[in-house]
């Protein structure tokens, strides 16, 4: 009989557990930095709520990485210069350290701070150098759904290119050669936007975190999303790869600095975004 009350009282906590996780946001996994409250499995501006899915209104208050606007919270965008480097040969599966990319030495290049988002695309759509691409029409969010052209002509408008594999692993890994943008561990819901459809981070997410909403997994240069949010397009030998993982991944391997995978040029997501480099000398 006490094994069977025993069993009844475990299940019951586990229902229980189910229950407080998607009702109390304030004891869930702590997600979102000063100046953005969680509402569900979103990081919306203070003053804001959650309608759909979307964050609406109008925020009295963002993130530091982040402007109000009347339709919500935006990345406030700028190009970081970092200088000339080498691309350690680290491994590409971190518990097989036989599996090792070859070094690669890079000149100085200039990298978006973080992700193009949809205000930014449709500046370059008005503009006539940009394909109509669907949008979740919220200004801050991250551009996805674009293929790897539509991607490149952006960067094209904005005088730069798509990133090449060995920029965006530098970018993330430093020359310290981190695991992590911002280091070789911590790998937490407030620093990364990962495992929001299904957990650990939250449930039942269907699109992106606004960009800029996590400062705190920066690199040490400012860099912001490396890793999670969208994973984002890089050219490489190959043709094309996503790196960086995103908000629908359960597992943080996607999210080390030297994770890809292979992508069709025309290949589109709502988890799949990008950034722009440029020449150190145009900045």
């Amino acid at each position: 009989m006490k094994l069977a009350a025993a069993t009844v009282l475990l299940a019951g906590a586990s229902i229980a557990a189910v229950v407080w996780y998607g009702t109390n946001d304030a004891r869930a996994p702590e997600l979102c930095p000063a100046g953005l409250l969680r509402l569900g499995p979103r990081c919306c501006g203070e003053g804001q709520s959650l309608d759909g899915g979307a964050c609406r209104g109008a925020p009295s208050r963002c993130a530091a990485t982040q402007n109000p606007s009347a339709q919500g919270c935006v990345l406030v965008g700028e190009s970081i210069v970092l200088p000339q480097g080498r691309v350690l040969g680290v491994p590409t599966d971190w518990d097989d350290t036989s599996s090792r990319e070859p070094p690669a030495e890079l000149a100085a290049f200039a990298i978006d701070r973080g992700e193009v988002v949809e205000r930014s695309y449709a500046e370059c759509v008005a503009g006539g150098g940009c394909e109509v691409a669907p949008m979740r029409g919220e200004p801050g969010l991250p551009q996805t759904n674009v293929t790897a052209k539509q991607a490149a002509s952006y960067c094209g408008w904005r005088g730069g290119a798509l990133p090449s594999a060995a920029q965006f692993a530098y970018a993330a890994m430093g020359r310290q050669g981190r695991r992590y943008p911002w280091g070789d561990a911590g790998a937490v819901c407030r620093r990364v936007a990962y495992g929001l459809a299904t957990g650990p981070c939250g449930q039942g997410a269907t699109g992106p975190q606004l960009a800029g909403s996590h400062p705190s997994g920066a690199t040490p240069e400012g860099i912001l999303d490396l890793a999670g949010n969208v994973e984002e397009w890089v050219t490489s030998p190959g043709g094309f790869e996503a790196r960086g993982g995103s908000w629908a991944e359960a597992s943080v391997t996607a999210l080390r600095s030297f994770s890809a995978r292979a992508m069709p040029s025309d290949g589109r997501s709502p988890a799949l975004g990008f950034r722009c480099v440029y020449a150190a000398s145009g900045q």
